[in-house]
């Protein structure tokens, strides 16, 4: 027995267009799966969450911080990665993740000027710091935003 074996007893999972409460015959009529009497077995039994006028845990807990939801996920790359690309070569987003210098850029890539560069490259990027595209200019070469 592993992880991968398991499934749910013989008989206990229905299909969702199972009719439920349609008689004694169909083996789940009568109280229809609610089992006898109390709140979850009338109609207009409470919303998911309810804790019986108890505060509910959701309202409980303390809220923090601030999720911005116009925020971008941009993966910064300093310019001294750039330096494994040979002279002349076009530096795109894509031949970045080949070479495994950034993983998945979910928003971007912005190139940021920490290190040194000694080659003439054409770089296209979202984004450049002013350092990153003054030293790649320096050298010849093109920064060009995507």
């Amino acid at each position: 027995m592993d992880l991968s074996n398991l499934r749910p007893a013989e008989g206990s999972k229905h299909s969702d267009n199972f009719r439920r409460g349609r008689g004694h015959g169909s083996g789940n009529g009568k109280t229809a799966g609610k089992g006898h009497k109390g709140q979850k077995a009338r109609s207009g039994a409470p919303r998911i969450g309810f804790e019986g006028g108890q505060m509910p845990l959701y309202r409980r807990l303390p809220k923090r911080g601030f999720k911005n939801r116009n925020t971008l996920d941009i993966e910064a790359i300093n310019i001294n990665e750039l330096e494994k690309f040979e002279n002349d070569t076009v530096v795109t987003i894509e031949l970045l993740m080949e070479n495994g210098v950034i993983k998945s850029p979910k928003d971007g890539v912005k190139i940021l000027g920490n290190g040194e560069l000694t080659k003439k490259l054409t770089v296209k990027a979202n984004a450049f710091s002013e350092s990153a595209k003054s030293k790649i200019e320096a050298l010849g070469g093109k920064a060009e935003v995507i």
